[in-house]
């Protein structure tokens, strides 16, 4: 990771500083804005078509800006934060949303996706961007604090088990996405599309009527776009993608291999036999949290998932032998250079 580009651009985006580009047209529909920002440890890039693009866009990024100061449990100012030294608050509306969602992922994918994953992010030295090799007896004592089946919810009142601390970050910006949608929607926007970090999300169709195409990282050239695992062409759904790829170091003295996605069983990062899951939804929120339930739960148990929840997402997984398996509802849409294996 490099870490030195993270926070020079925090400190440049901190303020929520922005690119513009906004280009008027004689037709309204044409007229576009587009705006770049660097929140929530990510580049995000928002860009809309209508005739109150601008209007829309300004209005994305303050609401950008509004949940990352509530959600970030970096922040010590914000809810998340707040909740975690209290060990118990009164949730907001957006807060008691993703919470709830959360916990039914958490729950329907037997505790692969879990909020309560902060100490084991702070352990590994994830949370502020120096990971390195904690110890066994480390792992397994922090362990021991791993498990939102510990937290009492009632009457949207969150409380902690002793020791524990969330992190909603897993699918704040899923979350976010989904309100960006709602704010397009609001402003009669005709066209658009967010990118934030591993998270595209998609509004209608292209200005001139097509599909959107949303490339899928190829693992091995994460850097190089001409490179791609494939690509999903879609319309008003969120295209999210977790990787080990992402974020991860390689210890000195062992030689292993490290990343960010934690099995919360283990202590250590998912070795679920994945190294790339992407999940296509019209719920952000909801493709956000799968992408890293999948993650760690692995290929026969995701597409058993899957075909239990087909109605409501589809994915594209790569596993570590680089086979690329897409599940029935993404065929013909998912297209790529390399074999693929349609899943019913």
């Amino acid at each position: 990771m490099n870490t030195h580009k993270i926070i020079t651009a925090f400190a440049v985006f901190a303020l929520f500083i922005s690119l513009c580009g906004c280009t008027p047209d004689k037709t309204a529909d044409t007229e576009s804005c587009s705006k770049e920002i660097f929140a929530m440890d990510t580049y995000m890039t928002v860009t809309a078509y209508g005739e109150n693009a601008e209007k829309a866009v300004n209005e994305v990024l303050e609401e950008i800006k509004r949940l990352d100061d509530l959600l970030s449990a970096g922040n010590d100012k914000s809810e998340i934060s707040i909740l975690n030294k209290n060990g118990s608050a009164s949730l907001s509306d957006d807060s008691r949303y993703l919470y709830e969602k959360a916990d039914r992922i958490y729950r329907e994918t037997g505790g692969a996706y879990d909020i309560t994953i902060l100490p084991l992010m702070k352990l590994w030295g994830f949370q502020d961007g120096d990971p390195s090799l904690p110890t066994d007896r480390d792992i397994k004592n922090t362990c021991q604090l791993i498990g939102a089946d510990r937290l009492i919810y009632n009457d949207g009142r969150l409380t902690l088990g002793k020791g524990q601390s969330i992190d909603l970050g897993g699918i704040a910006k899923g979350y976010t996405g989904d309100r960006i949608m709602q704010i397009f929607e609001k402003n009669n926007i005709s066209s658009g599309i967010i990118s934030l970090g591993g998270n595209v999300q998609c509004f209608g169709k292209k200005p001139d009527g097509s599909l959107w195409r949303c490339g899928i990282t190829d693992p091995d050239h994460p850097e190089d776009m001409s490179k791609l695992a494939g690509t999903v062409s879609t319309s008003d759904k969120a295209v999210i993608t977790s990787g080990g790829y992402e974020r991860f170091f390689t210890d000195k003295k062992s030689g292993r291999t490290f990343h960010h996605i934690m099995d919360p069983k283990t202590g250590f990062s998912a070795d679920s036999g994945l190294i790339s899951v992407t999940i296509v939804s019209s719920d952000g929120t909801l493709a956000d949290g799968l992408s890293t339930a999948c993650f760690v739960m692995g290929q026969q148990d995701s597409v058993s998932y899957w075909r239990s929840h087909r109605d409501e997402f589809d994915m594209i997984l790569i596993t570590d032998s680089r086979k690329i398996l897409v599940t029935k509802g993404l065929e013909g849409v998912f297209s790529s250079g390399n074999d693929f294996e349609i899943i019913d």
